[in-house]
């Protein structure tokens, strides 16, 4: 039976933009109207792929892999595929099955995956520590000599004239954990906590967005001592030179008159910390001496940080014969968000494969290793943009450490 004339334009223009979702839905929705189930299958299966969370591509997936109905027997035939038996099949598989049980793992690492905080107001109480992030050694050394470790002695704090406050901007590419490494923080000085990002401050109304910025830090001040962390700072603090807006203007002002309140005995215990996945593009205003006067890179996740995130993200899953070691090493360069997303395709490749046998069973090695010749981790671009400023405009030395792992790495 020949095709229809839209299923074949349909199909030529999904592989002229295969990663269109909606476009491979519409066309597996008229093949499987058209009862070309096999072919179907394959597209909705390439879909969930790149966005497995698509309901309408679940919602095919069940109609395509459902047995017809056979209407002429009196016991009609099960339309969808049977969760419940699977998930008795799977119900005793805990813990998983790693290759190496017997082998502490180590603590969970950052991810890149904290809930938003959803109000501006809302203070936390640190609970996590360094300890809880696994690996990343480098970073909490940093952090302890440079922020930590005079907060937790006050005596000495006292003999060198170290005032309880100050300012730390972290950068590095996305989905690193940045935000987790702030809640540390927190939990290390056994502080508050205050998650702020640029939808929380900014305001259509002039004038609202500095008094949203001064209410903040009253808040803080209030709830001393108190990490406050500000999220996106480059878009809250961009570079005056490069804004028109008058209102956006004001508001890094306020950012900065905030900044020199923390310098004031009124404000002790308020430590200011700020992320930023771009710090080229942060107002040098901000980075001088006595606002966010200390910077610190936040790389992807050393080896043990992420078996640390690939543990975390298949422990509640039903797994068997995982390598985590081996993982891990071929996962060099990969964000903590990149390493959940493999993860969550290794097992939506499971699944699939469930739904297309009619049995369900675990998710295997195969499937992680199938998923890693598909998931690319997505530090790449950060880093071309970052290697340019590394070499060419790193005033005052301010990206030395960046330089030298891109060296160490052989990206220059």
């Amino acid at each position: 039976m020949s095709e229809s004339p839209l299923i074949m334009s349909l199909r030529t223009a999904v592989e002229a933009a295969p990663d269109d979702v909606p476009l491979r839905l519409h066309l597996a929705q008229l093949l499987l109207d058209a009862g070309l189930g096999q072919d179907a299958i394959a597209h909705v299966a390439a879909a969930l792929q790149r966005d497995p969370g698509n309901t309408e591509a679940q919602t095919l997936m069940a109609r395509a892999v459902a047995p017809p109905a056979v209407v002429s027997a009196p016991a009609p035939a099960p339309t969808s595929y049977d969760w419940k038996r699977a998930e008795n099949e799977l119900s005793d598989v805990v813990p998983p099955a790693f290759v190496q049980p017997e082998e502490p793992h180590p603590p969970l690492a950052a991810d890149g995956d904290d809930a938003d905080d959803g109000s501006l107001w809302e203070v936390e109480t640190g609970s996590v520590k360094l300890a809880d992030v696994g690996g990343m050694h480098e970073v909490k050394d940093r952090l302890e000599a440079a922020f930590l470790a005079p907060m937790r002695n006050p005596e000495l704090r006292k003999l060198y004239g170290k005032s309880l406050r100050g300012g730390l901007l972290m950068y590095g590419p996305p989905g690193c954990g940045k935000t987790y490494i702030a809640r540390a923080v927190a939990g290390e000085l056994g502080a508050r906590f205050m998650s702020v990002s640029i939808s929380d401050v900014l305001d259509m109304w002039i004038g609202n967005s500095e008094r949203n910025l001064r209410q903040l830090f009253e808040t803080a001040r209030r709830n001393a001592p108190c990490v406050l962390f500000l999220d996106e700072i480059d878009a809250l603090g961009a570079k005056r030179s490069q804004i028109r807006h008058t209102g956006m203007r004001n508001t890094v002002n306020q950012l900065l008159t905030e900044l020199d309140g923390v310098n004031g005995s009124a404000n002790e215990g308020v430590f200011v910390l700020a992320a930023t996945n771009h710090p080229w593009d942060v107002d040098t205003a901000l980075r001088r001496p006595g606002r966010l006067d200390r910077m610190l890179l936040v790389l992807p996740p050393d080896q043990p940080a992420r078996e640390g995130i690939l543990h975390h993200h298949l422990k509640d899953r039903p797994v068997a014969g995982i390598d985590l070691a081996k993982l891990a090493k071929r996962t060099d360069g990969f964000s903590g968000a990149d390493l959940q997303h493999l993860c969550e395709s290794a097992a939506e490749r499971a699944l699939l494969d469930s739904v297309r046998t009619g049995r369900a069973r675990m998710i295997e090695m195969s499937d992680l290793l199938g998923a890693l010749d598909h998931v690319r981790p997505s530090t790449g671009p950060w880093f071309a943009s970052a290697r340019n400023v590394a070499q060419f405009a790193n005033e005052g030395g301010a990206y030395d450490e960046l330089l030298a792992y891109l060296k160490r790495k052989k990206m220059l």
